[in-house]
């Protein structure tokens, strides 16, 4: 059966062909432009790769990315989106496990691409979207997707040191936008604000809600999110009605001042997820516009985005908890205990804290390339032993109130929210050894600070080990504080003793 994602881009060219559903200081792009332009891109993919194959695409935030996008999923394959900029060995690490048998880049980032490129066919996207439409092509193409199709892999922070790409398929995507817009009701006079990378899991909702509601999304440049006096301004020139951010992007236009220059002046619908939002910050925004509707969302990029949501319906003081919810539409979340002698899982008895599970029809395929890594954390459920039903463990904690709303409480492994990403401490520690001069480490996160540290014991520099960070990971993977000891404290059985750590961050 063939996706409906393209029916509705088909559909919408037809009914509002004339009208804008993608703009951005550079120049805008109707949805009849986003089905001529998707169906030159899947043409010219369709005569170079096999169905169900991964292409990589690496474009600059334009309007042009989502039509790139989308035309090699009406090709039969999915796209792998890759930030032109992250370091380039951070290109690197993704292009080794996507192994891409063809990358599309944009003219700005050709050099890059050629070379990182190994057994790798690179074309420019200008020149794939000048091609002609082979409409026969195109709708073979279409027609051997299926609901259970790969649509696209998003990238997040690996244990392992390398990234992990996440499968997500058109079911799935469509199943999560349908719940999403159950809650907040988009309509055709709708306008969405950009925040996110088209790498990152959240952009997926800027870049498809419009063919579903016929709302239009403006791309805002990022250097305006460090300028919130500008920020608030194009916001309103653009007349955006509804944020899907993260919580940082929330946060910083509030910490720099914004609303002593203005307000958002059209906005209705401000939807944030990705961390714990700050109390303090969440206030600014909800005092300075009143009228506006604030919504937490919660959920990993295995999930779809986000798979449960919570209405603020009072303004927060600093001793808030703000839930994260109940389920989407097509979800449902268990909590389960592990039980440490039988290594087996059991319901989390009510008002206790558990691991976050997922289960559903939006949950991620799994991990491209690794069986090992998906196996351990899409299981068939525990609770279930009569018929195959898959569920996926977060590694978050969570506990159902009196209320029956889902409250968060923490990672139950290594990994942290930062700066709105997902973050393996174990990935950074594995980066830091692979420094000369580096002998041992350990990487920890203070929370109320926002501060990645790294202890390590070694001849290399903290200024050598930042340059390198800085050189070769994405901002938001560099540690700001590193401390340099003697050698690292250690337990009786040889581990780090991290108790002894967290004491020295103060």
């Amino acid at each position: 059966m063939a996706s409906e994602i393209f029916d509705w881009i088909r559909h919408s060219a037809g009914l509002r062909g004339d009208r804008t559903i993608y703009e951005s200081d550079e120049g805008s792009l109707t949805f009849g432009d986003l089905d001529i332009f998707s169906k030159a891109v899947a043409t010219w993919v369709a005569k170079h790769s096999d169905i169900e194959r991964p292409i990589a695409v690496m474009t600059s935030r334009s309007v042009y990315t989502p039509a790139c996008c989308m035309g090699v999923a009406r090709a039969g394959c999915f796209y792998a989106p890759m930030d032109v900029d992250m370091p380039r060995a951070r290109l690197e690490q993704v292009m080794s496990v996507a192994a891409p048998e063809l990358l599309i880049v944009d003219r700005d980032h050709l050099e890059i691409a050629e070379s990182i490129a190994e057994d790798c066919t690179v074309a420019l996207m200008e020149d794939i979207m000048k091609g002609a439409a082979d409409e026969e092509l195109v709708a073979e193409r279409e027609a051997s997707v299926t609901e259970s199709s790969p649509i696209y892999m998003i990238f997040t922070s690996g244990s392992t040191g390398k990234p992990k790409g996440v499968l997500t398929s058109h079911r799935a995507l469509i199943g999560y936008l349908d719940g999403l817009n159950e809650v907040i009701s988009l309509g055709e006079d709708d306008v969405l604000g950009n925040q996110a990378s088209f790498d990152y899991i959240a952009a997926i909702r800027d870049m498809y809600l419009p063919l579903m509601t016929g709302a239009r999304t403006v791309i805002i440049p990022k250097n305006e999110f460090a300028m919130p006096g500008d920020l608030f301004r194009t916001l309103n020139s653009h007349g955006v009605t509804t944020l899907c951010w993260s919580c940082a992007g929330i946060e910083i236009p509030a910490k720099l001042g914004g609303f002593e220059e203005g307000r958002p002046e059209h906005l209705r619908t401000v939807v944030f997820s990705g961390s714990v939002i700050s109390n303090k910050y969440l206030r600014i925004w909800q005092e300075n516009l009143p009228e506006v509707t604030f919504i937490n969302q919660y959920g990993p990029t295995e999930a779809t985005a986000s798979c449960t949501y919570y209405v603020l319906r009072e303004v927060v003081t600093d001793d808030t908890v703000i839930p994260i919810g109940r389920p989407y539409k097509h979800y449902q979340i268990l909590l389960l205990s592990a039980d440490s002698d039988n290594g087996t899982y059991e319901k989390t008895p009510d008002g206790e804290i558990g691991e976050i599970c997922v289960k559903g029809p939006c949950l991620a395929t799994g991990y491209y390339r690794s069986q090992e890594q998906t196996d351990k954390v899409f299981m068939q459920n525990p609770l279930n032993p009569d018929y195959p039903e898959i569920i996926y463990l977060t590694g978050d904690l969570g506990h159902i109130g009196e209320d029956g709303e889902l409250y968060f409480h923490g990672r139950k492994d290594r990994q942290i929210k930062h700066m709105g990403h997902r973050v393996e401490l174990t990935e950074i520690e594995a980066y830091a050894l692979s420094i000369d001069g580096v002998n041992e480490c350990a990487s920890l996160y203070d929370k109320s600070r926002e501060l990645i540290y790294i202890f390590y014991a070694g001849t290399a520099t903290a200024r050598e080990i930042t340059l390198s960070f800085r050189t070769n990971m994405p901002a938001f993977m560099v540690p700001r504080r590193l401390v340099c000891l003697a050698e690292m404290p250690h337990l009786p059985n040889g581990k780090i003793a991290m108790s002894d750590l967290r004491k020295m961050m103060g």
